[in-house]
């Protein structure tokens, strides 16, 4: 696991200076202070920032409650804002970890068992140390990243747990520039130096699956992925292709597809899988609701589960223990990493480095009555 710092927000002004060694501020008018925000309304963090004669970065660390600002600093800021309505009848900032506050939790799409599981584990650490969280949909990236990004400045959150398809070069710049610590749950992609995540053992996961079937007799193993440009997926079907490989058998490409995690695009490969003139006699599933929908294909079919056609998921959702036949899948313990990642953005809070910025929580395959020997 890489041992790398985490991001840097930005400089505090008033640290740097020394201990609360407050730095130059210009003291314009009180009238003159609101004229940039004109008929706007209240000025800009940035406006804020120059009456106080600091950076943005700083003002914004004061706002979402952040330890490393010089006391004299602080105090400054605090009545600026307080001025401008941005902490009107609030209550002194707790520190770090005091109760009190809230960590934003950002996902892509919140319905579903996946995104559950996530939220609990999520809402339980943060709960341990007397913190609410929010929570909040990006749906469509393009559409909706400056919406929940502003919705993250503007309410003065003090961290963000961040389950979202990829973060831009300049979505994570604003993340840093606003002074937010935030951690990802499973990426799309290995994300920049420094930023904490948290995701599954997804090789290893995909090797366990494709291992049990090969013992159980198979040989013709199909695979239905998620997305091709997704860590998660492109490692999960990489452990099928080591496990074809260490048991001698050819990879076969006609034998792969991909999807997206969700029922629609699984159930269309599965129905073109178990049409080809020689069929997979088993299917690995990267989802659990691929494997759904590799269970409907086949009764589409008139196939039987798993006398038929053996079936693999991944995730171990709730309902892979209420389906019939019970779902034989690989287990990632969704909760845990949710609540790895809510205590790596505590620790930063209280001005701490996460003990590592990249933690791959322990997939476990957990085998039921979805496999058997092909007949």
């Amino acid at each position: 696991m890489a041992q790398n710092g985490r991001p840097t927000p930005g400089a505090d002004d008033g640290a740097r200076a020394g201990g609360g060694a407050d730095p130059p501020a210009a003291q314009p008018p009180a009238r003159a202070a609101r004229t940039p925000a004109g008929a706007s309304g209240s000025p800009t963090l940035a406006e804020i920032a120059r009456q106080a004669g600091v950076s943005v970065p700083t003002v914004s660390k004061v706002l979402h409650g952040r330890s490393d600002v010089a006391a004299r600093t602080r105090a400054k800021v605090q009545r600026l804002l307080e001025q401008h309505g941005y902490l009107a009848r609030r209550r002194p900032t707790p520190t770090a970890l005091a109760p009190g506050g809230l960590i934003d939790f950002v996902i892509n799409e919140l319905d579903g068992p996946w995104a559950v599981a996530l939220i609990r584990g999520a809402e339980d650490a943060l709960h341990e140390v007397g913190m609410g969280m929010v929570v909040s949909a990006a749906r469509g990236r393009e559409r909706h990243a400056a919406r929940w990004l502003d919705s993250l400045a503007g309410r003065g959150t003090r961290g963000a747990i961040l389950v979202v398809p990829e973060l831009t070069d300049g979505e994570h710049e604003e993340l840093r520039r606003l002074g937010i610590p935030y951690a990802l749950i499973a990426p799309v992609e290995e994300p920049p130096p420094g930023v904490p995540w948290v995701g599954a053992t997804n090789w290893p996961g995909g090797l366990a699956a494709t291992r049990h079937l090969v013992r159980l007799g198979h040989r013709r193993i199909a695979v239905i992925g998620g997305p091709p440009h997704r860590l998660s997926s492109r490692a999960r079907v990489d452990g099928y292709r080591s496990a074809l490989d260490e048991a001698g058998l050819p990879f076969d490409p006609a034998l792969v597809r991909y999807g997206d995690f969700t029922h629609e695009p699984a159930h269309r490969h599965a129905l073109d899988l178990l049409r080809l003139p020689e069929p997979p006699t088993a299917i690995f599933a990267g989802s659990d609701q691929q494997a759904l929908s590799t269970y409907r294909a086949a009764a589409a079919l008139g196939l039987r589960v798993p006398h038929d056609l053996s079936v693999v998921g991944f995730d171990d959702l709730d309902f892979a223990d209420w389906v019939t036949p019970r779902l034989t899948t690989v287990r990632t313990p969704l909760p845990e990493m949710a609540g790895l990642a809510a205590r790596m953005v505590l620790r930063m809070l209280a001005g701490e480095r996460p003990e590592s910025t990249r933690v791959e929580v322990a997939s476990e395959l957990v085998v039921r009555d979805s496999t058997c020997a092909p007949r």
